[in-house]
């Protein structure tokens, strides 16, 4: 494992360390929309389309986006009736194996069929049928970045764990059983 190989994953690290900081605000923007919508809609009796939209763009957004930070801080859902008991040598192992042969086709899969989704409502233009609504293909956009970013992330987990093995790279692989 080379040292450009290290740099590259924690590069990808750094990237999607950013992209949950926009997902940490598009969430809480997301959250003071919502209340500001029912603020208006309750007393001044009114409302609007775009703003109700607007508060699921933003949602969609942050949870693609943060959705591979969820991965690089191990935070990730897994079964760990066993996991738990391994040694960490063989818990790598069994990471490394979930990354290469799951999480990357899959999510190669999901960029497959999440493109040209998006790009029929680019090159479309298509907008809300509702009233005072929005154009839809930045919500789209959200599904090929953020499985895209995911996909990267695999990569950098991937790097890192082989790296760890080789003894060339030192990484937390704490894993903390959730409260049952």
């Amino acid at each position: 494992m080379t040292k450009l190989a290290i740099r590259v994953a924690e590069t990808i690290d750094a990237v999607n360390n950013r992209l949950a900081i926009i997902a940490m605000w598009a969430l809480l923007l997301s959250c003071l929309i919502s209340s500001g919508n029912a603020f208006v809609r309750f007393f001044f009796s009114n409302s609007s389309n775009g703003w109700l939209e607007i508060q699921w763009y933003l949602f969609a957004g942050a949870v693609m986006l943060g959705a591979a930070n969820v991965l690089r801080l191990n935070e990730h859902v897994r079964v760990d009736v066993i996991y738990g008991q391994l040694r960490t040598r063989t818990k790598v192992y069994i990471d490394l194996a979930g990354l290469v042969f799951f999480l990357m086709p899959v999510m190669l899969l999901m960029i497959y069929f999440a493109w040209p989704l998006f790009f029929d409502k680019f090159t479309t233009g298509e907008m809300s049928s509702n009233y005072g609504g929005l154009i839809r293909w930045p919500v789209w956009l959200a599904l090929p970045l953020g499985f895209f970013m995911v996909l990267l992330q695999g990569i950098s987990e991937a790097i890192k764990r082989v790296a760890w093995l080789n003894h060339q790279y030192e990484m937390n692989l704490v894993y903390e059983r959730p409260l049952q």
